[in-house]
């Protein structure tokens, strides 16, 4: 349907103007203060370019440190570089299940909490591998969940490299698109050969991308060797990245929404300069996590109308860049699945599919990104459902006008048995966890809460639900690679 026969709901912030005024403000951070680099081969890279490498800041002769000025120019070229869209696929296929380009919107969970609410019981515990192999089960079973994480950091697993263990767990328990995270460059090479082998080679694995790894650079201003490795060998293989800060405002960052954003858009436009530098055209995923301090807490919040204001601003600014974007939802600082979480989960949500961010992770995430819900992710699913249909819009071409329905009931008629009605009336969303039950029908059918269904929704997803096995040689590759630590790094 052509643009002008529906009426969709905006939000838009910045201008196209503000956004020059941070870019800017960020091009004078690069030019005038610089980031330190603790990579020997991003530096290399770096002094063959426009950069200035200097000392600075007291390194000495110590090989892998140095003090990076950027010319505008060399930033602008990076930005030319880097593709507008990336499409990560279904494990198997060429499907693409997350499209990141323009103002699409994929949801997903969060990585390596420390803590799990457990929806049998109700109680806090540590994460063990079974839970991430079922919080993982549940994101492949609910449809409006289009990638996956880890969710949570097993306390059982007796390895140093947990993370090639939280892969394998994804890769055999959802057909979804991974977004990973990992130790380091061998973590890296080892994820790869394991997505590789799921998908039938490298190559394929390029042309259909099945994962893509979450990093950071170290606010303020800081590219450490591990993080920036990471950044290298994905450059490197041509598989995408979102390698982005998290500005703290007040602690990491200026107490300021324009000044976070000024620094944090800094560091991602140095981390893309040193990504494009390894190998122009890469996929590039832009992003900042910017927060703020609560100074009584001293908790890096999420629940809160800044963070969202700056999931809008960070948006807007991928735009004017023309690159995909990396957001924040279905997250709360409570500690419960209550109604706290209930309205966070909802605002956080409606902000994401309004502002337009791409690829919106955190999905599930409460005590400030220190614990995951399988309840809190059933539940954002039900707002995602919801707020799609809401900024989905409605429709104003002849069919949704049905002006010769009108005629032919006339004055005093009813809609209910036509066939337009037949043909339409499950455009309107229908839940699946809330009652529009009257008080009587309700307290007969048991009365039960929202919470009580959630929570048995939840437990019967968790424990039903098969996901698309892996064939046996390739499960026994992962198995091979995943235990051969010494064949990476």
């Amino acid at each position: 349907m052509s643009e002008h026969r529906k009426v969709l709901p905006r939000l838009r912030m910045l201008s196209r103007g503000h956004c020059e005024t941070i870019h800017q403000a960020s091009l004078e951070i690069l030019r005038r203060t610089g980031v330190s680099v603790f990579h020997e081969g991003a530096l290399h890279l770096l002094r063959r370019s426009d950069a200035v490498v200097t000392d600075e800041h007291g390194f000495g002769e110590r090989a892998g440190s140095g003090l990076v000025r950027f010319p505008p120019g060399l930033v602008e070229w990076a930005l030319r570089q880097a593709p507008s869209r990336i499409a990560l696929c279904r494990r198997g296929s060429d499907e693409v299940r997350a499209p990141l380009e323009g103002r699409e919107v994929s949801f997903g969970p969060g990585s390596d909490c420390l803590n799990y609410l457990d929806p049998r019981t109700g109680g806090r515990r540590k994460f063990t591998t079974p839970d991430v192999a079922a919080c993982v089960r549940l994101v492949d079973a609910l449809p409006e969940l289009d990638f996956c994480m880890s969710m949570g950091i097993p306390s059982d697993l007796l390895t140093d490299n947990p993370y090639r263990w939280q892969f394998a767990t994804m890769l055999e328990n959802t057909t979804k698109p991974i977004v990973f995270v990992c130790d380091g460059r061998a973590d890296c090479e080892a994820i790869v050969a394991m997505a590789s082998a799921a998908a039938g080679g490298v190559d394929v694995l390029r042309m259909s991308p099945t994962l893509l790894l979450y990093s950071e650079p170290s606010t303020p201003l800081k590219h450490s060797e591990t993080a920036t490795a990471k950044l290298l060998y994905m450059a490197e293989q041509r598989l995408p990245i979102v390698h982005s800060p998290a500005p703290m405002m007040g602690g990491t960052a200026p107490a300021t929404l324009a000044g976070g954003l000024a620094l944090g858009n800094a560091e991602l436009l140095s981390s893309l300069v040193i990504h494009q530098l390894q190998q122009p055209g890469a996929p590039f995923l832009y992003g900042s996590g910017l927060h703020h301090l609560d100074m009584r807490t001293t908790i890096s919040v999420y629940g809160a109308p800044e963070f969202q204001l700056a999931r809008i601003a960070v948006a807007e600014m991928g735009r004017f860049y023309g690159l995909p974007t990396w957001g924040y939802a279905g997250h709360s600082d409570s500690c419960a699945m209550d109604e706290q979480a209930a309205a966070d989960a909802a605002f956080s949500v409606l902000v994401a599919l309004l502002g337009g961010s791409n690829l919106v992770h955190d999905v599930g995430y409460l005590e400030a990104g220190l614990m995951t819900s399988p309840e809190m992710i059933v539940f954002t699913a039900e707002m995602i459902g919801m707020m799609r249909r809401f900024v989905g819009g409605m429709s104003m071409d002849p069919e949704s006008l049905a002006l010769e329905v009108i005629q032919e009931v006339g004055p005093g008629g009813e809609f209910l048995s036509t066939s337009h009605t037949m043909s339409h009336f499950r455009d309107f969303w229908e839940p699946t966890l809330f009652s529009r039950r009257r008080a009587d029908e309700w307290m007969e059918a048991g009365g039960s809460r929202l919470g009580d269904r959630l929570r048995e929704r939840t437990i019967a997803l968790m424990d039903e639900h098969e996901p698309e096995p892996l064939p046996d040689a390739v499960r026994e590759e992962l198995e091979y690679i995943r235990d051969r630590d010494s064949h990476f790094g």
